[in-house]
């Protein structure tokens, strides 16, 4: 063979081998749990029922923080408890062809077209702290023991009381607060002495709770107790008893641990306050979609334990920031 053929065949063979190792950098570079730098940036989107309680804040924030920390996007919107503003958001995630979405819908069933759009388009959904009506069309469900925090509250009730009469707020929009009553209700029921006056929505927020707890109270003045789906409507309830100069004399429950709510303990005017860790929430709803996207199966729940705060163990916890 003459030196001009040889030097082509070795040519070829350079390229050849070159061509092979491209390819497997190739192949390499689209398994599972890449890393950061080495794969493009994930784009994420969140959006919550409203970004007016602190609640979500801590979620989104623990969420962006890990998401951040690996070089990707988290997109986040606020619907403002607007159940058609939170489906055009999740449709404008779809059009922008994000790689997950985090959602805590406005409520459980209508957000359901928006939801079959994303599952459509293969997007993994994130649901966290309630459920959604269509189970299927998560991923995963990342929420607290809801039924087991309105337990709780009912729990610390007959262990203190002997009996009352019983205003209950809720919000049927939100599959947790659903649950939170239902867990609460169900504990009470043929309780000798106890009796469910009314119960009324108002949306889990202040500004709603405060005027149907006055409305509420000057319907029935006979009210011993209250019980809250969550610790803004408490807020709202706690200043309508100011107002009415009721405050300290109407036992008052709430769930989520929230900072104010633990502050109102802590003061006597609230007794009580199922907690849920808001931190662990964004934490796990974070970990949970990279391992799906890493190719890995996941629970289709993950159910966060919930623990009543009350004087007596309050320093546990302490009074001035989110457990």
């Amino acid at each position: 063979m003459g030196r001009g053929r040889k030097w082509a065949w070795g040519l070829l063979g350079c390229f050849g081998a070159a061509a092979a190792v491209m390819a497997l950098w190739g192949v390499w570079q689209l398994l599972p749990g890449r890393a950061g730098q080495e794969r493009r940036p994930y784009k994420f989107g969140a959006t919550y029922m409203t970004m007016n309680n602190p609640f979500y804040e801590i979620i989104d924030n623990e969420i962006r923080s890990m998401v951040e920390s690996r070089g990707d996007m988290l997109i986040t919107r606020d619907p403002a408890l607007n159940v058609e503003k939170q489906i055009d958001q999740v449709r404008e995630m779809v059009d922008r062809r994000v790689d997950g979405i985090f959602i805590n819908p406005v409520d459980w069933k209508m957000i359901s077209p928006a939801l079959e759009e994303a599952f459509g388009a293969g997007i993994p959904i994130i649901v966290v702290d309630t459920d959604v009506f269509e189970s299927k069309l998560a991923a995963c469900t990342v929420v607290s023991d809801n039924y087991k925090a309105g337990v709780q509250c009912a729990r610390h009730l007959l262990e203190n009381r002997t009996g009352g009469n019983i205003l209950v707020l809720t919000h049927s929009g939100a599959k947790s607060g659903f649950d939170r009553i239902s867990g609460f209700k169900d504990t009470m029921e043929g309780r000798d002495g106890f009796t469910i006056l009314a119960e009324e929505d108002c949306l889990g927020q202040l500004e709603v709770a405060m005027p149907v707890t006055e409305r509420l109270l000057k319907e029935y003045p006979e009210t011993d107790i209250i019980m809250c789906l969550n610790d803004v409507a408490a807020m709202g309830t706690m200043a309508a008893l100011k107002d009415a100069e009721l405050e300290g004399r109407i036992a008052v429950y709430g769930v989520d641990g929230s900072p104010d709510g633990k502050s109102m303990v802590e003061a006597g005017f609230m007794e009580a306050t199922a907690a849920q860790f808001p931190r662990t929430i964004g934490r796990e709803a974070a970990q949970v979609l990279y391992r799906i996207l890493d190719g890995e199966e996941v629970e289709t729940v993950i159910k966060i334990d919930t623990e009543l705060i009350t004087l007596e163990n309050l320093e546990e916890y302490g009074s001035d920031g989110w457990q």
